[in-house]
């Protein structure tokens, strides 16, 4: 049975039982205390009358009264089956319009939204709900889709090269071996940059890794120590400062997550005398971890697009270490994964302030 006919009849069931009952009172509170045989005297009738005068008895009133209450029983179980059907339609109407609304989205159509008119209710709130996790679904398929499409381009293009140098080197008996090992080398490690970002990348989007206590001045400091190299190299000045700054999540990946900041604001940063600051503290909303570096004004519009995957402007690459394009989206993937916020700023003198703030934790 439907759910409008189950409602129907659970309607008219109760309209019967309420009319049962209410028979029933008048049965046991008035018919059972008239007499069932009442005799009348002679005496008792009134002038002008040869014979005395009717008094229904019990019986009398039993026979009046039960086909009638039959009769009532029967119009009211119409009625009750009648108003039910109305009733139970005019209810659940909105749910006709979530079914549509469903199906189409598992034709694959994500454009569709309820928009659910009226009072708030509970179907209302169902409605706003369904209409929300549409809206959500159809960003992160867009944004999938969107990652798939660069992902797919990001890796072809190594390959194609790989693919050309092959080539050239086949149809060229002359070819420079050493060369031509040196130019395969760097386009494989490239691409093996790239497929450890991707997996790097959806590790953190499944959130598969074991929450501990982390001290993020002490990550900051490794990550500094790491790329000091690259920025001694570029002329850069690292600053490192904070106290110890408790963050609960993964060691590794918040240390992939600094190391990335870090990293994107030297090579990213003025050519020469440019400098990186790198501090930590413990703020009333939770852990802090902060990266600043000058360099190039940058517009508001142009910070908002950098955390986007493979977002790489010509005017933000240098020929070398340009990356595989997916720090920053790595690092804002990582910090969602963290329950925390990223918050990106161009600072008024050039360059960038990048912000992480995370769930603190205490020691243990």
């Amino acid at each position: 049975m439907s759910v409008r006919l189950k409602l129907t009849l659970s309607y008219a069931g109760f309209l019967m039982v309420a009319g049962v009952l209410l028979l029933a009172v008048v049965w046991l509170f008035l018919l059972r205390y008239v007499p069932e045989v009442i005799h009348t005297p002679e005496s008792s009738s009134p002038p002008g009358f040869p014979g005395p005068s009717f008094i229904p008895d019990q019986g009398d009133l039993t026979r009046a009264f039960f086909p009638r209450a039959l009769v009532a029983l029967g119009l009211l179980l119409a009625f009750g089956l009648l108003g039910g059907w109305l009733l139970a339609g005019r209810m659940l109407s909105p749910l006709s319009r979530i079914t549509e609304v469903t199906r189409s989205v598992a034709q694959g159509s994500l454009t569709h939204r309820i928009r659910l008119p009226g009072r708030r209710d509970e179907f209302r709130e169902l409605a706003d709900a369904f209409d929300t996790m549409l809206a959500q679904l159809e960003a992160h398929v867009t944004e999938q889709q969107r990652f798939a499409a660069n992902a797919s381009h990001e890796l072809r293009t190594p390959l194609a090269i790989t693919q050309t140098l092959l080539d050239v080197a086949r149809s060229d008996p002359d070819t420079d071996a050493r060369e031509l090992v040196r130019r395969l080398h760097a386009v494989n490690a490239r691409a093996i940059d790239l497929t450890e970002a991707l997996l790097l990348l959806s590790r953190a989007d499944q959130r598969s890794f074991a929450r501990e206590p982390v001290d993020l001045s002490l990550v900051a400091e490794e990550a500094t120590e790491t790329l000091l190299p690259l920025a001694e190299e570029r002329g850069i000045t690292l600053e490192t400062s904070g106290d110890i700054t408790l963050a609960g999540g993964s060691p590794a990946l918040l240390l992939q997550l600094t190391t990335n900041l870090v990293h994107n604001a030297i090579v990213h940063n003025l050519p020469d005398h440019g400098t990186v600051w790198v501090s930590t503290r413990t703020s009333p909303r939770g852990a802090q971890l902060t990266v600043e570096n000058t360099g190039p004004t940058l517009t508001p519009m142009l910070v908002s697009t950098l955390t986007e995957p493979f977002r790489r402007g010509a005017a933000r690459i240098r020929s070398d270490h340009a990356g595989v394009g997916l720090g920053l989206a790595i690092v804002r993937s990582i910090t969602q994964a963290h329950d925390g916020t990223l918050t990106l700023a161009p600072r008024p003198d050039g360059g960038l302030r990048v912000t992480v703030e995370l769930p603190a934790t205490r020691s243990p």
